[in-house]
């Protein structure tokens, strides 16, 4: 079976997350999958190839499976993240259109998902904490900056087109403010692209579990528009390189303007 994270070490203050990037799915979990959710239309396609080498030693924890095998930014309780909205739980039932992705009777149980929680869902955050303990150990804190995409247009989930870049911090909870501000500038100064924060996206249970600022520990949530870097917001959901490096500039904007005020964030 492949491993269920992938980590590149760095020095940096900056953690790079990215929960929901893995295509992995075992067999027996695939066979179990109807053609609409073999189509894995809910990838954060190509987002670990656009953050590439935009932050010197930064360092990067992956989760390899897919959303559909368990999702690495809900709760392992399955408490929802944003109550009376449409959303996906821990082992989605459906995909973001609202549309069954598994066979007829072969939906995960209890037991699927127990087993799901050990095998990919703890060990992927069992990783993501060591490295947050190990960059906090070095710098005094640690800033992880979780990284996901979504199509522009849901109407399951949101109404209209969602701006470029959606910044989430669980209304200013998970963060210093000074990184919030350091990310609003850095977008602000994006021609071309629109923002914001806190809005139909504030940050998942990753952002909202490890965003401890009084411990040094911060977190934010970065839900980019898959317009800004795709061809097309469908199959084959290719990588439009133009778009990419236009965007990419922005990127790392963002993150070295986070990276300079780590100093100032210790405790």
């Amino acid at each position: 079976m492949t491993a269920p994270y992938e980590i590149r070490q760095g020095t940096s203050a900056v953690i790079l997350g990215f929960p929901h990037t893995g295509t992995d799915v075992p067999p027996e979990i695939h066979d179990r999958l109807n053609d609409n959710g073999r189509i894995l239309a809910d990838t954060d396609w190509h987002i670990h190839h656009l953050y590439d080498g935009l932050l010197d030693n930064v360092t990067t924890v992956r989760a390899t499976f897919h959303r559909y095998v368990i999702d690495a930014n809900r709760d392992p309780a399955g408490v929802s993240l944003y109550p009376g909205q449409n959303t996906t739980g821990l082992v989605p039932e459906t995909d973001f259109d609202g549309k069954a992705i598994w066979k007829d009777g072969q939906a995960p149980g209890e037991a699927d998902i127990a087993a799901r929680l050990r095998d990919f869902h703890a060990p992927y955050h069992a990783a993501l904490a060591a490295e947050i303990e190990r960059v906090r150990a070095i710098h005094g804190v640690a800033i992880l900056y979780d990284c996901h995409s979504i199509r522009s247009h849901i109407p399951f989930l949101f109404e209209g087109k969602l701006p470029d870049f959606n910044i989430g911090t669980d209304m200013g909870k998970t963060c210093d403010s000074a990184i919030e501000q350091a990310t609003l500038t850095a977008v602000g100064a994006a021609e071309g692209y629109d923002s914001v924060l806190n809005g139909r996206f504030k940050g998942g249970w990753t952002t909202r579990h490890y965003g401890r600022p009084e411990t040094g520990v911060h977190a934010i949530q970065m839900e980019l528009a898959q317009s800004t870097h795709l061809q097309t917001e469908a199959v084959p959901f290719a990588y439009d390189t133009a778009k990419a490096e236009r965007l990419r500039v922005h990127l790392k904007d963002i993150l070295v303007r986070i990276e300079e005020i780590a100093p100032g964030l210790k405790r």
